[in-house]
């Protein structure tokens, strides 16, 4: 059996194409989604959590149809129309009083995870208000948290699914494109982290790096049922030095081309970025470049 195209590592063969068509074929009315459930069920494509793969799924489906191989439905929402806009988080007031001293006297620090509870559109605003970068859905696999001393919200982390191509990352780790493609998921980016603008505490942002990186392994497991054995992020330099990553024992391991998914004559398309990268345990590598 001859594979008719390769996506995401896996190899489509024609007796799989069948099967799609068929499952179309018993179920005429399905919309793409439906369809991407059904066959996530089929194939017992699931995260580790038991989750339908359905966004990656619907991927596959969308490559197939493109290149002819089966047709899907048209999108529910009308091909003349383009899906609506996602809503901005709307600002939210607090307390703004400045936060200045010394790390020891904020007393407790809580490292609270806020996704799913009724906390996380406090922490979506924050971020959209407060972060240069404004506020972004995660894809894929995430989490997100809030940082609380007392009853005040000093900062916020955002960590999601790793971007697939990153060329000073995965010449750091030295993995192949098989063992990549099998392992991405364990690593976990960093992308976004904030210090709320009228907290003005030395040392608080290294030492919130180093609490995330002893907690965000046991709870990445708990809800994805997987372990992260490697950390990573972007630094804009135009902008930080990453000070805060440094003192926290990150490493920097290079910096992008600025050619993102949408470069089409290999030239810069976004701003240059430094890649920093923390490994949490100590046989990372290893770990991660198992192809089998």
């Amino acid at each position: 059996m001859q594979p008719v195209l390769r996506y995401r590592g896996r190899a489509v063969t024609d007796v799989e194409v069948a099967f799609i068509r068929a499952l179309q074929a018993a179920h005429p009315q399905a919309s793409r989604r439906e369809l991407s459930l059904g066959l996530c069920a089929a194939w017992g494509w699931v995260q580790a959590n038991g989750s339908p793969r359905d966004m990656v799924c619907r991927g596959l489906l969308l490559e197939l149809h493109r290149a002819g191989h089966i047709e899907l439905p048209p999108p529910r929402w009308g091909s003349s129309q383009p899906p609506p806009r996602p809503r901005r988080p709307p600002a939210v007031l607090i307390d703004r009083t400045p936060i200045v001293g010394r790390l020891a006297d904020l007393g407790a620090l809580e490292l609270r995870p806020v996704r799913r509870t009724r906390e996380e559109a406090l922490c979506n605003s924050l971020i959209e208000t407060h972060h240069y970068l404004g506020y972004t859905q995660p894809v894929g696999e995430h989490l997100k948290y809030l940082v609380y001393a007392g009853a005040r919200p000093l900062a916020c982390f955002m960590w999601s699914s790793a971007p697939r191509h990153l060329g000073p990352r995965d010449r750091f780790l030295g993995w192949s494109a098989q063992a990549r493609g099998r392992n991405l998921r364990f690593v976990a980016y960093n992308s976004r982290f904030l210090i709320l603008p009228w907290v003005q505490v030395p040392h608080l942002a290294s030492h919130l790096l180093g609490r995330m990186a002893r907690l965000l392994p046991r709870e990445w497991q708990r809800v994805y049922a997987h372990p992260v054995y490697f950390l990573e992020t972007f630094v804009d330099p135009e902008r930080f030095r990453g000070t805060c990553y440094r003192a926290a024992n990150w490493i920097r391991l290079g910096r992008t081309t600025g050619r993102g998914k949408a470069d089409l004559l290999h030239q810069p398309n976004r701003p240059l970025k430094d890649v920093w990268g923390y490994a949490l345990v100590r046989d990372f590598r290893e770990q991660l470049a198992r192809d089998a």
